[in-house]
């Protein structure tokens, strides 16, 4: 069930609190929402405490009035806050995409609250045309009419990069995404992050994510990477294992950015993950 907090500027911020056991606190990409790990939830309830944020401005979280305010920072505050709200001293994070540059942010900042992190598709180099890719459509409205037309519709497009995917997830990830209206689809997030990626890119405002990896030090870290991926390189996952040699990494085949963390190998390695944790 759907729960609601207050942020410290006064954003009614909606979050999902599941389970028992080790607190693994899940942070959405850039235009996501709380309900893409609706996968990791159904299958570690059992054995971690799964909580789910929507950051603000997606899903049933407040817009904010200020677009500015749309800052891995800020939001990586937000995350703090719902912490604090639910009595966590610490918590592993597991973060995909924008979601886990938010991790190391936190991890890098606050190194007392994260006890380790796992990052879904994400590493210091974001590559020019994943990058491009999220351009394209970040802050528009989809063509579609329908849920069921745009599940067929992803399912064509993606499928260069995303193979053996079924009918079934494709509709559920469309459901995810948008809105259903009978204007035709409607984004389930604030437009004016458009305008805050393009501000933050020109004025180079956002934390260098090598500098962040770097200062993660020691704690537990795990890497999930889509074999297709346009937006983590293999050259840049590379990297990150030569750095932390010790991190669990799993290559999800047939998958692009962002893998649904449904895949065997991605659920093998928050298994291990959680088992190294407790």
């Amino acid at each position: 069930m759907t729960r609601q907090f207050r942020s410290d500027d006064g954003r009614t911020l909606a979050y999902d609190d599941t389970g028992t056991g080790h607190p693994l606190l899940c942070l959405a990409g850039l235009t996501r929402n709380m309900e893409d790990f609706a996968p990791v939830a159904e299958r570690f309830a059992g054995c971690a405490r799964v909580i789910r944020l929507d950051s603000r401005g997606r899903g049933r979280s407040d817009h904010d009035p200020d677009w500015r305010n749309y800052t891995i920072v800020r939001e990586g505050q937000d995350a703090l806050a719902l912490l604090d709200h639910l009595g966590i001293a610490s918590a592993s994070i597991l973060g995909t995409s924008r979601g886990g540059l938010i991790a190391m942010w936190l991890a890098a900042a606050h190194p007392e609250r994260g006890r380790g992190i796992i990052l879904n598709d994400i590493g210091p180099v974001i590559e020019p045309d994943g990058l491009a890719a999220i351009m394209d459509y970040l802050g528009r409205r989809p063509a579609y009419a329908t849920i069921a037309e745009a599940a067929r519709a992803l399912r064509a497009a993606m499928a260069p990069g995303f193979r053996t995917v079924p009918a079934e997830t494709w509709r559920a990830h469309a459901q995810r995404l948008w809105t259903e209206t009978p204007e035709g689809l409607e984004i389930r997030y604030d437009a004016h992050l458009r305008d805050a990626v393009l501000e933050q890119s020109a004025t180079g405002s956002l934390p260098d994510p090598w500098t962040l990896f770097d200062g993660l030090g020691d704690i537990p870290l795990g890497l999930v990477r889509g074999a297709n991926s346009d937006l983590l390189s293999a050259a840049t996952a590379a990297e990150m294992r030569r750095r932390r040699p010790d991190m669990l990494f799993a290559e999800i085949p047939d998958r692009g950015h962002v893998p649904f963390l449904d895949e065997p190998e991605a659920v093998r390695l928050i298994e291990t993950y959680l088992e190294r944790a407790a």
